[in-house]
């Protein structure tokens, strides 16, 4: 450049002559990168002040040309950016100032709009060394810098939402913790699951599952207010740190507040929808836990959340870590639970409601852990699904009852319970087809049980499944009816064979004050309409038979009839074909009362409230507002016959099952019978004739 000024300053000699074409062509260079608005040059005196500018800058600053010359040029620069913070002003000064040459300095220009600039000069000198100035160029960053602060906000922000993202999120919780440890105060962390989100993006799409998750966002931010940073962590699980709250009841509060708030309907698209969430909850202590450490522990807590019925919230305990130690422990050995020879299959009867006679066996699975004992399938079948080792555990059932089902008399069937996870293989029609043909048995002996859970998902995979499992042969039937999602319109698109009535509305079908003995009528009805068979599940007792007996139930499953059996004792029953009913040998069930009443629970020396449902003499159900542990030793108050001294024998969340350490007389519980002895009026002394009592007429 310096080679160009000095031609465009030489006089009229004939060696400058010959360089008037070189430099008329730089000029006019000069000129086209002036008006690009990409660049600009600047000299200065050795004062500082400018002495030369390029026109666009002006236009830029708002001002004429001839305004900016002799002027100083960190005029120019503004001292702060839009935040507050300090420019390279005194930079700039300090090198104009030193006569040091500088390159790719940043400045912003003293302009109300951010313009930023990138100036690069060095100082003028002539052949002596005198110092005349300094000459540079600067070229624009503007839209350079715009993007960097563009790309830093959406790298800290939820694309989806505009919540917070993970990466936000930490920073904050980071913050937050070094701010406690300074200010001696704890900060605390939500961490929230949203209940049945899936359900809604399975049945209305994702992008209605989108919209649903801005609308939770907005409700998220009303609640949480000023107090703390809400974000989103990725799919339906959002984050919200507290920095300066770490209060029990003030954060129950708000954690109730965020349930109740996200639990109220949304319209999507013309559609209700209503969700839930769960929220575990910890705060910090002063001890040297990282966020890391905050996180997995809210996240122990928002397991126990949901791990007690979901739509609710639960702080963290230490003992969670034990739990969760124990629940990996379990996932570890359920992994080589097959190969360890620990799963077996036990086969629960299913008989002809009327002639009581044998027609088929539900295969039942078991794990028999050697240090646990016998697992609950309510325990390890939901692990199952979630460490991917259903499909696994399912097609061992399949093969295994079918084996087992071929050794039966032909006219039996065995029935086995696919999860919705498995469902969902494509290659499901393939394994049945592959299993049956290695057992050789036949295609109408084996029946299949799904829940109406599977209807949740894509409508087009379901009737597509549904058909190539018809097409093989077997039998279909809908486990646990009446208490899922599915509409009542499945039962006329989809071809079962057989529903199965849940053992929920059997259990008291017999009281004459339940309506439980009208919806199985309802639903028996529908089955006959429909040209399906109707199981009852769940029956215990000689009245409950009876009634699904009348109703018109075509089978019977429950304990009456056996309980599950081993392969062997199954195979024995097959062959005889019929059950003896121990009737006489039931233990009649003891009387209960079905009522609601208010109880005092005394427990290490807190009075806590509850209430009371179903009571016998041997125990009762209690609903408290905290959850209790399985064997603690309770008392009950409700003003019958003193305190009542109690074992807790399980629980499921807040409600549980108490049994009374002596026998109670449930007719405390009743009215009084009024005496035929009419009342006595008590009377003032100077009403009565003879004294302060005087009988009623």
């Amino acid at each position: 450049m310096e080679s160009i000024r000095r031609i465009l300053r030489s006089g009229g000699n004939s060696a400058q002559d010959e360089a008037r074409p070189e430099s008329a062509r730089a000029e006019a260079l000069l000129h086209e990168f002036e008006n690009s608005e990409k660049g600009w040059f600047w000299e200065t005196t050795r004062e500082g002040m400018l002495s030369y500018i390029s026109d666009s800058v002006a236009g830029v600053l708002g001002r004429e040309p001839g305004d900016l010359l002799e002027r100083p040029f960190t005029d120019l620069i503004s001292t702060e950016t839009a935040d507050g913070s300090a420019t390279s002003e005194r930079t700039l000064g300090f090198y104009l100032s030193s006569h040091v040459a500088f390159q790719d300095l940043i400045v912003r220009a003293k302009t109300r709009n951010e313009i930023w600039w990138s100036i690069t000069g060095r100082p003028i000198h002539d052949e002596v060394g005198r110092f005349f100035g300094f000459r540079g160029f600067a070229s624009d960053l503007t839209k350079m810098r715009q993007s960097e602060v563009e790309l830093d906000r959406l790298a800290k922000q939820d694309s989806l939402t505009g919540l917070a993202n993970r990466e936000a999120l930490r920073r904050a919780l980071d913050d937050a913790l070094v701010g406690a440890v300074r200010r001696k105060h704890r900060c605390s962390v939500f961490l929230l699951d949203l209940d049945r989100f899936k359900a809604v993006n399975d049945t209305l799409g994702h992008p209605a599952g989108d919209t649903l998750l801005r609308l939770v966002s907005l409700r998220l931010r009303e609640v949480i207010g000023e107090a703390g940073q809400v974000g989103r962590l990725g799919g339906d699980e959002f984050e919200v740190v507290l920095p300066a709250i770490s209060h029990h009841e003030e954060l129950s509060n708000l954690a109730q507040g965020i349930i109740d708030s996200l639990s109220r309907p949304y319209t999507i698209n013309g559609t209700a929808v209503s969700i839930g969430a769960s929220v575990g909850i910890v705060t910090s202590d002063y001890d040297d836990r990282t966020s890391d450490d905050l996180m997995r522990d809210a996240d122990l807590a928002l397991y126990a959340a949901k791990a007690a019925g979901k739509g609710c919230f639960r702080f963290f305990a230490p003992e969670m870590h034990e739990a969760a130690r124990e629940r990996q422990r379990l996932e570890s050995d359920l992994r080589v639970a097959i190969e360890k020879d620990q799963l077996k299959l036990m086969f629960q009867p299913c008989v002809d409601s009327s002639s009581e006679a044998v027609t088929g066996f539900e295969a039942l699975i078991r794990w028999f852990h050697p240090e646990h004992g016998p697992i609950s399938p309510v325990q390890f079948i939901p692990l199952a699904e979630e460490i991917a080792l259903i499909n696994e555990i399912g097609e061992w059932v399949l093969r295994t009852a079918c084996a087992e089902a071929a050794t039966w008399p032909e006219h039996i069937t065995v029935a086995v319970n696919l999860s919705p996870v498995q469902f969902k293989l494509h290659s499901l029609p393939a394994t049945v087809r592959a299993v049956l043909g290695e057992t050789n048995l036949p295609a109408k002996r084996l029946e299949l049980e799904i829940t109406e859970g599977v209807f949740l998902s894509n409508d087009d995979h379901v009737h597509d499944m549904i058909a190539s499992l018809k097409k093989i042969g077997v039998k279909l039937a809908l486990d646990d009816f009446g208490t899922g999602y599915s509409s009542l319109s499945y039962l006329q698109r989809v071809p079962f064979d057989k529903i199965k009535i849940d053992q929920s509305f059997v259990r008291g079908a017999s009281d004459p004050e339940s309506r439980n003995a009208a919806l199985i009528r309802a639903m028996v009805g529908l089955a006959s309409d429909l040209k399906m068979e109707t199981t009852a599940e769940g029956v215990e007792t000689a009245d409950e038979l009876q009634l699904v007996r009348n109703l018109g139930c075509s089978l019977v499953q429950g304990y009456i009839f056996g309980k599950p059996m081993p392969a062997e004792d199954a195979l024995a029953l097959a062959a005889k074909g019929a059950i003896v009913r121990p009737d006489a040998h039931l233990t009649p069930r003891e009387p209960r009362m079905r009522i609601i009443r208010a109880t005092l629970l005394h427990h290490e020396g807190r009075v806590l409230g509850a209430r009371l449902r179903n009571i016998s003499s041997g125990g009762a159900l209690v609903e408290c507002r905290e959850e209790m542990p399985v064997g603690a030793q309770v008392q009950l108050d409700f003003a019958a016959g003193g305190l009542i001294d109690a074992e807790i024998r399980w629980t499921k969340g807040t409600q549980f099952g108490v049994q009374f350490r002596e026998k109670f007389n449930l007719k405390l519980l009743r009215p009084t019978e009024p005496t035929a002895k009419p009342p006595t009026m008590m009377m003032p002394n100077f009403l009565a004739a003879g004294g302060g009592e005087a009988e009623s007429k």
